[in-house]
């Protein structure tokens, strides 16, 4: 059966287009990725204005911006090359448009915190405290990430003793579970702390924050062994 003459004719235009993209490319000199930082942030009652009365839409779609800006021209770059103080600010653009929101923390302590290099983790986390404390009931898991980084990649105790402090203090309420208020007493420990430690399971025995049969037997335990260990010591 033989094909109309204009369904022939399209398809060698298409074999042609094809054809001359493939040599084309061979030809065209490659250009590099170049590397643009983040712009300046914008203000945030500028944001408000251009959100339209939708700030939380607006915020979930500077998110996915930021977030793919360290893949330009399809190719991956060094978070590290990239402008931290802009990235923040831009942070902070997005938590006051939607307050509620947790992502910009979560990429904080879990994208751009763990591939930057150590002294940037220590600002990310700082970053993560400081935001931690304007709502610590509903951002206490990312300050609790970078107490768990500052104690096991940063390998920096008192750091990590802050943190949990912090959350301890400040991180009240039923919605907060009961081992992120003790990850201060796990941190005195490993820090040689053990009478301090004694004297934080003591209040959380006493204080009624425990309400689990088991929860309450294991730290009875732990501080019987705790007492037990200091008698033996000279």
């Amino acid at each position: 059966m033989r094909q109309p003459k204009a369904f022939s004719l399209g398809y060698g235009l298409m074999v042609l287009g094809v054809l001359l993209q493939i040599s084309l490319h061979g030809v065209w000199p490659a250009v590099p990725a170049r590397l643009e930082k983040w712009p300046e942030p914008v203000p945030t009652p500028w944001l408000r204005l251009f959100s339209l009365g939708e700030p939380v839409a607006l915020a979930k779609g500077l998110m996915l911006w930021l977030q793919a800006f360290d893949y330009q021209a399809g190719v991956p770059l060094a978070l590290p090359d990239l402008d931290r103080e802009r990235l923040e600010g831009w942070l902070n653009g997005v938590l006051e448009l939607d307050p509620r929101g947790q992502y910009p923390l979560l990429m904080a302590v879990r994208y751009y915190g763990e591939l930057a290099p150590p002294d940037q983790q220590r600002r990310w986390g700082e970053w993560v405290y400081r935001r931690f404390l304007e709502d610590p009931r509903a951002r206490w898991p990312w300050l609790a990430h970078a107490a768990i980084a500052a104690q096991h990649r940063l390998h920096d105790l008192p750091l990590a003793l802050r943190y949990a402090r912090a959350i301890r203090r400040h991180a009240t309420g039923e919605q907060v579970p009961a081992w992120a208020r003790q990850m201060e007493i796990v941190v005195l420990e490993e820090m040689g702390e053990g009478q301090e430690a004694q004297k934080l399971i003591e209040s959380l025995l006493t204080g009624g924050l425990l309400h689990n049969a088991q929860e309450i037997h294991f730290w009875q335990d732990r501080l019987r062994l705790g007492q037990n260990k200091d008698k033996q010591q000279p």
